[in-house]
């Protein structure tokens, strides 16, 4: 825990810059903000950013690739064990999720969803295979539903269920969803539809497609579709 508190404190010693966040058009409206304001003499405020990959970003952080994202694992299992949707009522548009951490307000918007599944731990005869996320191993996971993969075919994007307090689902990152991918039969041929099933440890699986609808309501709320 110590660990995770220093590399938090180390991270809001950067220069206190301003920053503007715009949102797509659709949504018209620019943040302004500060890392590290004090909207009250009890708070401070700091904003992030997720990444497809599942990488964790300072939200103004100019460059955002595998060098500048944060690594450190109990400071990842800090911050996303206390992740959830953002409940405050404020920046709920532009940062709908927040990590609080005592008298700090973290928050987070993400480039899909904010829990992204990178790899797979294989199971045993006793127990599942599970599906990291955050960057921390085995530290952070949910067991693998094969019957609840789900791959949406305007995007090809792969998800499946994650915490409800995350939301309810989880991106499966881009190079495990290629890996995945061999795995879906379309039972109709059909591509523009979702796979009907799913094979995974030489079991063929009916797919729920639970998610589906989940994804296609966010695309349309985000002017996607």
């Amino acid at each position: 825990m110590r660990d995770a508190m220093t590399v938090l404190s180390l991270s809001k010693k950067l220069l206190l810059l301003p920053s503007r966040l715009c949102l797509p058009v659709t949504q018209s409206k620019c943040l302004h903000y500060v890392q590290g304001q004090m909207p009250d003499p009890k708070s401070r405020e700091y904003f992030y950013f997720i990444d497809h990959q599942g990488q964790l970003f300072l939200d103004d952080a100019r460059i955002k690739n595998f060098t500048s994202c944060f690594k450190e694992k109990d400071f990842l299992v800090f911050f996303f064990k206390r992740l959830k949707e953002n409940d405050r009522g404020k920046y709920s548009d532009e940062f709908p999720y927040i990590s609080p951490c005592g008298r700090e307000l973290n928050f987070v918007r993400c480039d899909d969803t904010p829990i992204v599944y990178t790899h797979i731990i294989g199971g045993t005869e006793s127990s599942p295979d599970l599906l990291s996320y955050g960057g921390a191993g085995d530290r952070m996971t949910v067991p693998f539903e094969p019957i609840n993969v789900c791959m949406f075919p305007h995007t090809g994007r792969v998800y499946h269920p994650a915490p409800a307090k995350y939301g309810g689902i989880g991106l499966i990152k881009s190079s495990l969803a290629i890996e995945l991918s061999k795995y879906f039969d379309f039972e109709e041929g059909d591509e523009t539809q979702p796979p009907s099933h799913f094979t995974w440890n030489s079991s063929r699986h009916k797919l729920s497609n639970l998610l589906f609808d989940v994804v296609k309501d966010r695309k349309v709320e985000d002017g996607v579709l």
